[in-house]
């Protein structure tokens, strides 16, 4: 019921910026949670941030200060601001979202990799 498309992804030097983009179609009007999630290589996948529809927002201890996750409901649209990257940020970072009263996120996009070299 929802398409999840990431963006923004790239290579960048320790300490600098990237802004990713997660586009939704589809049923968009039944999300509710969207998340960023990641995953580098050989490592398990984890958690990253989280929007309500609300826009009440969930960090990852490991990217609080540094990353701002914003949705925008009317354009189907939530992003990642990453500043003050690292190379431990390196990553393919995935874009998620719940549909609404779900527990699970049941929609996910196929990834935009992030690699920041030190």
């Amino acid at each position: 019921q929802v398409h999840l498309v990431e963006s923004g992804g790239g290579l960048v030097q320790a300490g600098g910026s990237l802004r990713l983009s997660c586009v939704a179609s589809g049923r968009t009007g039944s999300t509710g949670t969207m998340a960023w999630f990641r995953q580098a290589p050989g490592k398990e996948r984890e958690f990253v941030a989280s929007v309500w529809s609300g826009g009440l927002t969930r960090y990852a201890d490991s990217v609080k200060g540094r990353f701002t996750i914003a949705r925008d409901n009317a354009k189907s649209t939530v992003s990642l601001q990453m500043t003050g990257l690292k190379p431990e940020d390196t990553a393919v970072y995935y874009c998620a979202a719940k549909v609404i009263a779900s527990s699970d996120y049941r929609y996910w996009g196929q990834g935009t990799q992030v690699t920041v070299s030190s």
